[in-house]
């Protein structure tokens, strides 16, 4: 498995401050995001989504025709239709399977699964993984539930057939479509195109807070359980980035060891939903000591609401 990553422009939070009319602090306080990546007018989503795809490629050290299927976790399509996969496979020189899968937040685990059944199904021997997100076109700029923490960003991992032991380890998912209003675009699409409503995303804070505390510490638990690995064999924990207040309270409910480092890339990037995790990924590759052949968890959560998760070994 190798990462790439596409961050747009950082913007601190002292500018959305402002727009607010609240204070820095009080948006570090509440969320621990200090700074968001923002994109910019050239940055699409399938733009991003490609950047991030060839910085994958190139620490793969391999070049795209080796790819057999290009798949793309995103909410933020401009277009229901076409999909954004078969665009980024178009740009990168392909003509194979691609397509999208809309889970949000937890779209990337979601998707990285789909890619493990892929190659252990003999289908492909190399799959692109790809989240990618514009959320700033979903938020209200005035909205303090949503404005402070979502950014714009993608990442991607080129997942691989091995003959040894298995770099992505088995699925724990699920979901709680009951509680879909929680974090949700209203009005519909379809709804706005009839009056001069802005669908925009909604949010309860809270009560996903509430829902993520309860329900992702036994999912992690779960992933441990079904891959045969303890902490000892953990190096990194990389949670959705929701923000940084909210991350601390589930690592606090893990009692996590010493030597597993926590994802902390919201606090620099935002919360770039299905972009999260694989951005969260790759800060932790590039920017700390070597871990190669440990074990990372991986845990996607939100909009659904969703979840899943998987440990996999690091590169």
């Amino acid at each position: 498995m190798a990462a790439g990553a596409y961050r747009p422009p950082q913007v601190d939070s002292q500018a959305t401050a402002e727009q607010l009319g609240v204070s820095r602090e009080w948006i570090v306080s509440r969320t621990g995001v200090e700074s968001r990546c923002v994109a910019g007018p050239t940055d699409s989503v399938v733009t991003m989504a490609v950047h991030a795809a060839q910085d994958a490629l190139s620490t793969a050290g391999v070049s795209a025709d080796v790819v057999g299927a290009v798949l793309v976790a995103t909410s933020t399509n401009p277009q229901l239709c076409p999909a954004i996969a078969p665009q980024v496979a178009a740009a990168l020189g392909l003509q194979v399977a691609a397509f999208d899968i809309n889970i949000a937040c937890s779209g990337f685990c979601y998707t990285l699964h789909v890619a493990r059944s892929l190659i252990v199904a003999g289908s492909c021997d190399m799959v692109l993984v790809i989240g990618a997100d514009r959320m700033l076109d979903m938020v209200n700029p005035s909205d303090r539930a949503t404005a402070p923490v979502f950014a714009d960003g993608a990442g991607a991992v080129l997942v691989t057939a091995t003959d040894g032991t298995p770099g992505v380890g088995p699925v724990v998912w699920g979901s709680a479509g009951d509680r879909a209003t929680a974090l949700e675009m209203r009005p519909t699409l379809f709804e706005a195109n009839n009056s001069s409503l802005r669908a925009e995303l909604k949010m309860d804070g809270l009560a996903v807070t509430r829902w993520a505390c309860s329900t992702v510490p036994a999912v992690v638990r779960e992933i441990l359980s079904v891959t045969g690995i303890g902490w000892d064999d953990v190096a990194m924990f990389i949670p959705h980035q929701a923000n940084w207040k909210l991350i601390q309270k589930i690592a606090k409910a893990l009692h996590l060891p010493e030597n597993v480092a926590v994802a902390d890339d919201v606090r620099r990037t935002g919360n770039t939903s299905s972009a999260s995790v694989p951005l969260a990924l790759h800060r932790l590759l590039t920017t700390g000591p070597s871990r190669s052949g440990q074990w990372a968890v991986l845990v996607g959560f939100g909009s659904g609401l969703a979840y899943a998760g998987q440990a996999v070994r690091l590169p």
